[in-house]
């Protein structure tokens, strides 16, 4: 790909900086200004979105943002790239990895699966994402269908947790549990818990998910 153009290099600095600061009106006209100067689309998300999320992420983990901030953002972003840039996208641009998530069968919290499954979206991913209240049958088929890398689950109550290990035997039984690796989250969930089920990795927040996937798909 060639170097982009110094008009397009200050533009894509400065889509970075006010996606970071959470302005949603700024980014969006940025990014549209981007598009018309010519800057590619790739670049735009690669170079002036994704580093945006990715300090975004960095300020979560300093304790200078909250969970309030980490939706706005993916917010932004996923609003900003479904409008302006998805559009314009080569379809054969190959993602990092792909990933089914799901809140998983009893559950209907959604919130923390959304952050997880548009911080991927902004870190590479692609994410079939199956909603909340999924019970194994639909992982299972889910798996079959779209043969992602990993299967993400989410849950945020102590009662719907335990629905992960059922997911994980039902991949299991239908052959398919070597073929993806699985990683879980959500309140009660903890990393003791993710080990006792047999899950290759569990995150406590929307940022971790996101490192522990790139590690998982390292280890793949």
């Amino acid at each position: 790909m060639q170097p982009a153009c110094v008009p397009c290099e200050e533009l894509l600095r400065e889509i970075s900086a006010v996606l970071a600061n959470l302005d949603e009106r700024l980014v969006e006209d940025l990014v549209v200004k981007a598009l018309e100067a010519g800057c590619p689309p790739l670049d735009v998300v690669e170079r002036g979105m994704r580093p945006g999320m990715e300090e975004v992420g960095r300020r979560f983990e300093r304790g200078e943002y909250f969970l309030p901030e980490l939706i706005t953002a993916a917010d932004i972003f996923q609003g900003v790239l479904s409008k302006h840039v998805l559009p314009l996208l080569p379809r054969e641009s190959k993602a990092l990895g792909r990933v089914v998530i799901g809140t998983v069968r009893g559950d209907i919290h959604d919130i923390g699966k959304n952050l997880v499954a548009a911080m991927l979206r902004a870190s590479g991913f692609e994410v079939i994402d199956l909603g909340v209240d999924v019970p194994p049958e639909r992982f299972v088929e889910a798996v079959k269908e779209f043969r992602p890398d990993i299967v993400g689950m989410s849950a945020l109550l102590t009662t719907t947790m335990l629905e992960m290990r059922n997911v994980i035997d039902a991949l299991r039984a239908a052959g398919l549990r070597d073929e993806v690796k699985v990683i879980v989250g959500g309140a009660p969930v903890t990393e003791d818990y993710a080990r006792e089920i047999g899950a290759d990795a569990y995150a406590r927040d929307a940022v971790e998910a996101v490192r522990k996937c790139a590690e998982l798909l390292r280890r793949a």
